[in-house]
């Protein structure tokens, strides 16, 4: 695993795009503060940069670098979650711009995949992650559900053998305010 994470961080680091495993469904990543990237999942995707993307830590401990201040109840929330959950947060500051929702939101999720966590934690800054589908296509689950327009459009694909067990469905989605309102996105 050691050589595909070091591959992939110099992939990312060089402002490329990968197609990767993930607790939930493949996905298309980048490293998160880097805008020509994001703008390159963005163009990929044939999505409007006005429907942002969420972002992956690889623990909770670093979701302070990303949002200014953390709701009460966030902690509990990522706590108590048996399966994967994106909480929005308000205020996001320390990505790239075209990243972060025009409410000035971004969804970040503690990813608890193994691979994904120690990618992140060797890159030292969050990842994008997206399904690996064109805009309004299906989500790809497995790698071999991949478009072919996808396959050949990113960077770097990392070895399908660290997969892992992931849930093969999106995660759940909970806005958070500052005051500590709850809106549930996707349950």
């Amino acid at each position: 695993m050691k050589d595909e994470i070091k591959k992939t961080v110099e992939i990312l680091k060089n402002g490329g795009i990968i197609l990767y495993p993930t607790d939930t469904v493949w996905g298309i990543g980048c490293d998160a503060t880097n805008a020509a990237a994001v703008e390159k999942i963005y163009k990929l995707k044939q999505r409007n940069d006005n429907k942002s993307m969420l972002v992956l830590v690889d623990t909770a401990d670093r979701i302070s670098r990303h949002v200014k201040q953390i709701p009460n109840i966030a902690p509990d929330l990522i706590d108590l979650s048996d399966t994967p959950l994106t909480i929005i947060y308000p205020q996001a500051t320390n990505l790239a711009p075209n990243l972060i929702a025009e409410d000035g939101t971004i969804g970040i999720r503690v990813a608890h995949h193994e691979f994904c966590k120690q990618l992140i934690f060797a890159l030292n800054r969050p990842l994008v992650s997206t399904s690996a589908n064109i805009s309004g296509e299906k989500a790809a689950k497995t790698i071999n559900e991949i478009s072919q327009e996808i396959i050949k459009n990113v960077d770097f694909i990392v070895n399908k053998k660290f997969e892992g067990n992931p849930t093969y469905k999106p995660s759940a989605i909970i806005k958070l305010g500052l005051k500590n309102e709850v809106e549930v996105i996707r349950k």
